[in-house]
């Protein structure tokens, strides 16, 4: 008998027993499921994690850590540690695109009766350009708001919701330290594992240095020339700025590849993990399987004695029950597998993560599937090719 006939009668066979089959294949689909779900959940999480981390645009941030010696000192700590000169130093590296200086502080928000405590950011329009604010309505801050340190502001979503409700604010002042601030845009609700509901605004930077009275930045973001460049451009420009100040380590980068390798190893150690766990169920599927398959047996014991007396031999016999467990497991498989990429995309939806369905992932689901089916098949083919003719004719 060829392959395709015995994948005919398998399927024959599955189909005559439709809820039981059903039932058997269930651990398989779960299995398979979990796994698949729980990769692509994995992956997708770890590209965004990365992704964040490296900072948009081709961008690395530039940080300053004070010395021990001042960690005591709260003035040391909340200083805006760079200056104009720390920036234009950064900006003549050759591997340097655009450097992104911006300068923030904590401060309270007044609308009329109301106050919040809120970060409010100076910025300039490179930030516009390389960083960018997705505005969700209203408009964003214009170059002539820039030139003329306008008295304009963006707010973040989760300060519109604190100071106003949620309802429509475009055009209302409200008061940063004493000073009439009109809004003109309301920024996106963020999205993602690192983003929370932050009290935010920002403002044109020549009108915070008006507000608060300094001219330095308290952060530095570094826009390399391509990416291969973008690490070397932030360690030059933090030896740069070490070297001027006088500071061993002062002026640091996170060492993206460090941090980059140290997400990978999470993640893969937590996906080992979960997926181990949900292997289990395929376990559990696989002795489903070789149970449903020794019942199948013992229903066609006649079968296979009418089989056996018209010449088929016991190797036959033994592979049409092993394709048979086959065929159970690896439609199993294939339904986990659709499951598990829909339950990943659904995922994905509320947490605003990718899923990255791996096709490794997809292969080894049903080569597992396959290996399950022949591992837990085998006994039950054994007993069937190893039944005697005659007694299976005389069964009733």
């Amino acid at each position: 008998m060829s392959l395709i006939e015995n994948i005919k009668m398998a399927i024959s066979s599955l189909l005559s027993h439709k809820l039981r089959s059903i039932l058997t294949m269930l651990g398989i689909i779960i299995g398979v499921g979990s796994v698949i779900a729980i990769v692509a959940i994995a992956q997708g999480g770890e590209e965004m994690l990365k992704s964040q981390i490296s900072g948009p645009g081709n961008t690395i941030e530039l940080l300053y850590m004070p010395p021990e010696e001042e960690l005591g000192n709260l003035e040391s700590v909340l200083m805006s540690p760079f200056s104009q000169e720390d920036i234009n130093i950064i900006e003549s590296l050759p591997e340097v695109a655009n450097v992104v200086a911006t300068s923030s502080r904590f401060g309270n928000i007044r609308h009329k009766e109301d106050t919040v405590d809120a970060s409010i950011t100076g910025i300039t329009q490179t930030y516009i350009e390389v960083i960018g604010l997705e505005v969700a309505s209203g408009r964003n801050i214009l170059s002539t708001d820039f030139l003329g340190a306008q008295r304009t502001a963006i707010i973040s979503s989760s300060l519109q919701e604190e100071l106003f409700n949620g309802e429509d604010l475009l055009g209302e002042i409200i008061f940063v330290n004493s000073h009439p601030i009109e809004i003109v845009g309301v920024l996106d609700k963020p999205t993602g594992f690192l983003n929370g509901g932050i009290n935010e605004i920002y403002i044109p930077l020549n009108t915070w240095r008006n507000i608060f009275g300094s001219n330095n930045y308290s952060q530095v973001t570094i826009q390399a020339n391509n990416s291969e460049d973008l690490q070397n451009a932030g360690i030059k420009a933090a030896d740069q700025l070490n070297q001027l100040h006088r500071t061993e380590e002062s002026y640091q980068i996170i060492n993206m590849e460090e941090m980059a390798t140290g997400i990978g190893q999470v993640t893969n150690v937590m996906t080992i993990l979960i997926g181990s766990i949900a292997a289990i169920s395929l376990f559990v599927g696989g002795i489903g399987v070789m149970n449903i398959m020794l019942v199948s047996v013992t229903e066609r014991t006649r079968e296979i004695g009418v089989r056996m007396s018209l010449g088929a031999t016991r190797v036959q016999i033994q592979i049409q029950f092993l394709i048979e467990a086959i065929t159970l497991t690896l439609i199993g498989g294939a339904i986990g597998i659709f499951i598990g990429s829909g339950s990943a995309a659904i995922v994905s939806y509320f947490t605003g993560w990718p899923s990255l369905i791996s096709w490794h992932a997809v292969f080894g689901g049903l080569l597992f599937s396959v290996v399950i089916g022949v591992i837990f098949g085998v006994l039950p083919a054994n007993k069937a090719s190893g039944l005697d003719p005659i007694e299976c004719l005389r069964h009733e």
